[in-house]
């Protein structure tokens, strides 16, 4: 009897491949299992939930005798995913997709719920074992998998009812069974949220994977391109953006995942499937450095449509259809990644007060302004959004609040918050010059010194010679990086170099960035925070320390996954990635390193420099 494997193996890291179409999305091994998946939508209850619980959540795998090779890679410049195997002559390859094209004369998009496995012949009489295991609405209940005439059908008869549909040209018994299945020509798998009302076969699947490919392949090359050598870093990261957009509403998801840890065996688990107005923004900022207009203005236009009338709050973040109430709650059956509990779906971080929300906003319409053309309609709604950001701004920075990090202890007068305050207002007065509102501008410049004048005497701490965390406080934190980006202090100035000095020192270990090392609700952070690795890139670039900026970069590109993706943070220890995947901060700050990095760009790059006040 052979010794199948069956990608029970254990992961010591996320070398997972993701594919997608703006719509859900699915993680799969780097041995070809699917170990994630939420359909119809991304923040949908999992289908598949391994990742999760590698005994009960639930998989798609591809079992093989161990001699078997196997590899990984994205078909170039595209989110179809191949995972290669191969023993002597016998060779296989599993194409993964989730289809994506354009319908309708061009104007809409074919993005279903499902996902095709197609199985490519190579070479030789290969063998497998499929297991085929869905665990549907997050295992909650046990889920029952029937065969009908051409397609088995999982249901769950708990609460809530859920079902999902497997078509093959396979036979199905065969695969669900686990049975040895010689591979001598090309087959399909489909597996599918709704019912299909037409015949699938392999020609269909085929037909899919092609109008698949074509759309990606037209995607990316739309992108402005740029003379780097890490043009292909730029391409994977903005593929992995796209990837986080649902195209229904415009809305972008900080990550894919819920509950995966920022370290091993901790509570530090959070559900990012959701839009973060900060997160979501500075991805934008990214899709109009590399020309994806589309995308931006659509972002815009969820914004627009989930901002409150008039005086009501501004949350931190929205569901990604809008909605306003995302309350968090345990899945105590599921074990948790490695055995990190609890497991949440939902994230009450959506009732903190996080004053530095109102600037990246300002900041986006501000970007709007500038770059596209707006209706009559559209420029008078922002320009209402922004009056309305200004007047919470008055009303709120001298308060203290939760802080960039979310930090769930009493609130505090951090640095960060009152740098996007007065990115707020700053960004304000630019727009309320375009339309030479005059009354504002003196009114809104006022405020703006106010706040600068507030920051440089209580921010700077003399005798660290460092903007500090919060007012009061010793301690660095890598968000102040960021002062520069936003206008607020030119790189040049002293007391900015100084304070990228002061930062590297207490936060840099290994060329990797903690966020803060004073304690939080959860006692000292024990991970790396990889945006902020690339901020404190970006910022010794800036103050002319570029070798060592071109090193530290080109380190961190090393400790990326198999397939070039990043999740949230990296283990300062053994590299490993942690938190949830992939995020979509890693990437956009990757997207602005490198262009940055590439002294062959500076033309382009310095289209979208900020302006310094």
């Amino acid at each position: 009897m052979k010794n199948w494997r069956n990608n029970l193996l254990k992961m010591e890291n996320l070398n997972y491949g993701v594919i997608g179409n703006c719509r859900s999305a699915a993680l799969i091994s780097e041995k070809g299992s699917i170990e994630w998946c939420c359909l119809p939508d991304f923040d949908s209850p999992s289908m598949f939930a391994k990742l999760l619980d590698r005994r009960k959540g639930g998989e798609f795998a591809i079992g093989t005798d161990e001699d078997y090779q196997i590899s990984q890679k994205y078909l170039e410049r595209t989110n179809i995913l191949f995972t290669h195997f191969r023993k002597d002559y016998d060779a296989f390859d599993v194409i993964d997709f989730m289809p994506r094209y354009r319908v309708d004369e061009g104007t809409g998009y074919y993005h279903a719920p499902e996902i095709y496995r197609y199985i490519r012949f190579i070479s030789g009489k290969p063998k497998v074992r499929f297991r085929y295991d869905p665990r549907l609405n997050y295992a909650i209940h046990p889920t029952k998998t029937t065969i009908y005439k051409g397609v088995a059908k999982s249901v769950t008869n708990g609460s809530d009812y859920e079902s999902l549909y497997l078509y093959s040209d396979l036979k199905l018994e065969e695969v669900l069974n686990g049975d040895e299945i010689g591979i001598i020509k090309d087959y399909f798998f489909l597996i599918s949220y709704n019912q299909k009302l037409i015949p699938i076969d392999l020609q269909r699947a085929y037909l899919e994977y092609q109008r698949t490919k074509v759309y990606w392949l037209n995607w990316v090359n739309r992108l402005k391109s740029f003379s780097s050598p890490y043009n292909d870093q730029i391409i994977r990261s903005a593929l992995v953006l796209k990837l986080l957009t649902y195209q229904k509403t415009g809305a972008i998801l900080a990550a894919l995942t819920t509950s995966l840890p920022e370290t091993i065996g901790s509570v530090r688990n959070w559900d990012y499937r959701f839009c973060w107005i900060r997160d979501a923004s500075m991805i934008i900022q990214s899709f109009e450095m590399l020309g994806i207009y589309k995308s931006a203005q659509r972002f815009l236009n969820f914004i627009v449509d989930v901002i409150p009338e008039k005086d009501d709050k501004i949350q931190i973040m929205y569901g990604i259809r809008g909605e306003k109430k995302l309350r968090e709650s345990f899945l105590d059956h599921l074990d948790g990644y490695f055995g990190s509990k609890p497991v949440r779906i939902g994230n009450a971080a959506y009732m903190q007060k996080q004053n530095d929300i109102y600037g990246i906003l300002a900041d986006v319409i501000w970007q709007s302004f500038r770059l596209f053309p707006s209706t009559l309609e559209n420029s008078e709604e922002l320009w209402t959004i922004i009056r309305k950001i200004v007047h919470h701004v008055r009303n709120n920075w001298k308060k203290p609040d939760r802080g960039i990090w979310e930090l769930r202890t009493k609130p505090e007068h951090f640095v960060f918050s009152k740098l996007l305050c007065w990115t707020a207002v700053d960004r304000s007065v630019r727009i309320a010059e375009m339309l030479d509102k005059t009354t504002y501008i003196r009114d809104w410049s006022r405020l703006r010194d106010r706040i600068r004048k507030d920051m440089m005497k209580k921010g700077w701490n003399e005798d660290v010679q460092a903007f500090t965390q919060y007012y009061g406080a010793s301690y660095p934190d890598a968000a102040n990086l960021m002062m520069e980006h936003f206008g607020f202090i030119d790189a040049s100035d002293e007391k900015y170099v100084s304070t990228v000095r002061k930062t590297k020192e207490a936060l840099c270990h290994d060329d990797l960035m903690y966020r803060y090392i004073n304690e939080d609700d959860f006692g000292k952070p024990e991970t790396s925070f990889t945006i902020c690795t690339f901020w404190m890139i970006d910022s010794l670039y800036k103050i002319g320390k570029k070798e060592e900026a071109r090193q530290m970069f080109e380190k961190l590109l090393t400790y990326s996954n198999h397939l070039g993706l990043f999740s949230e943070g990296l283990s300062f220890a053994n590299k490993r990635l942690l938190g949830n995947f992939p995020q979509g901060y890693s990437h956009l700050a990757l997207i602005r390193t490198a262009i940055l990095l590439c002294e062959e760009c500076i033309e382009k790059r310095d289209e979208f420099k900020f302006i310094k006040p």
